[in-house]
């Protein structure tokens, strides 16, 4: 395994990562965005970004904080367009063509995002409601992705009657009723406890896999990105990528601990430490 991983990681620095153009759903070429603060000065979040995503691949974005994740992450949901170079979702720019990729694209946020007056069925279903679903059917799907997250019996809960496990497990369960092609995650476990959030990782990637999904998973933590993705991409100020890494399916504690290090350290100065 750790001949296994070296080279890997070796062949990994040298190429970029290279996908034909009927695989990709996502794709960043040479973005640039600059935001203008009140007082006039120019603040560049993305330099030169370039990243692509391919049909039924999870990949994991992870960097320091400011490091333009976020922004990378709003581009990818139409929040804001790009001050140059183009974003490219299934074809489509998701500022321009906001409208056509709705129910293409689902989010599970950090905290959940639940509406409070809503049971945990009727939060499920709220994606499918504003797609135009008729209620019975939409209900009908809710309860079927609680149950498939382990939340049978308690569809007529609310928020407040549930753990922030639980919570999450509903906003997860939302997402992936609304049958989308991609899932964007942000921060998506950062809130739990250690143990509740590694139950809902391995869940959520067997979930992706099952399901046929792409996604996009934003982190701050190198080990849940190389425990989630199947490969990472590490994003360094202003926002570029500095680095891929593919992961080589499960690691054991000598491999996890080598990607660790090589990822820590173009975190840190930019570089893979030799």
């Amino acid at each position: 395994m750790e001949a296994d991983v070296s080279d890997l990681l070796e062949e990994t620095e040298r190429q970029p990562m290279t996908t034909t153009s009927d695989d990709v759903l996502i794709r960043f070429t040479d973005v640039n965005k600059t935001f203008v603060t009140r007082s006039g000065q120019e603040v560049q979040a993305l330099r030169g970004l370039d990243l692509s995503v391919s049909r039924g691949e999870l990949v994991a974005i992870v960097g320091q904080t400011g490091c333009g994740k976020s922004t990378a992450f709003n581009l990818l949901l139409g929040l804001y367009a790009a001050t140059t170079g183009t974003v490219s979702v299934e074809g489509l720019n998701p500022h321009d063509d906001f409208e056509a990729l709705k129910g293409k694209i689902a989010v599970v946020f950090q905290d959940g995002r639940l509406l409070p007056w809503r049971t945990a069925e009727q939060n499920v279903a709220l994606g499918l409601e504003y797609m135009g679903v008729s209620k019975a059917e939409r209900l009908e799907k809710a309860r079927e992705w609680l149950a498939r997250l382990g939340l049978k019996g308690r569809e007529n809960a609310y928020p407040y009657e549930l753990s922030g496990g639980m919570r999450q497990r509903v906003g997860i369960a939302r997402c992936f009723a609304l049958n989308p092609d991609i899932i964007l995650c942000d921060e998506s476990f950062s809130a739990l406890d250690e143990l509740t959030a590694d139950r809902l990782r391995g869940e959520f990637v067997k979930l992706v896999k099952e399901e046929g999904k792409t996604g996009v998973f934003i982190t701050h933590s190198i080990e849940e990105a190389l425990t989630i993705g199947d490969r990472v991409a590490v994003f360094r100020a202003p926002g570029h990528v500095a680095a891929e890494f593919t992961i080589p399916g499960e690691l054991d504690e000598t491999g996890l601990a080598e990607m660790r290090r090589k990822v820590r350290s173009v975190m840190a100065n930019g570089v893979v430490a030799a």
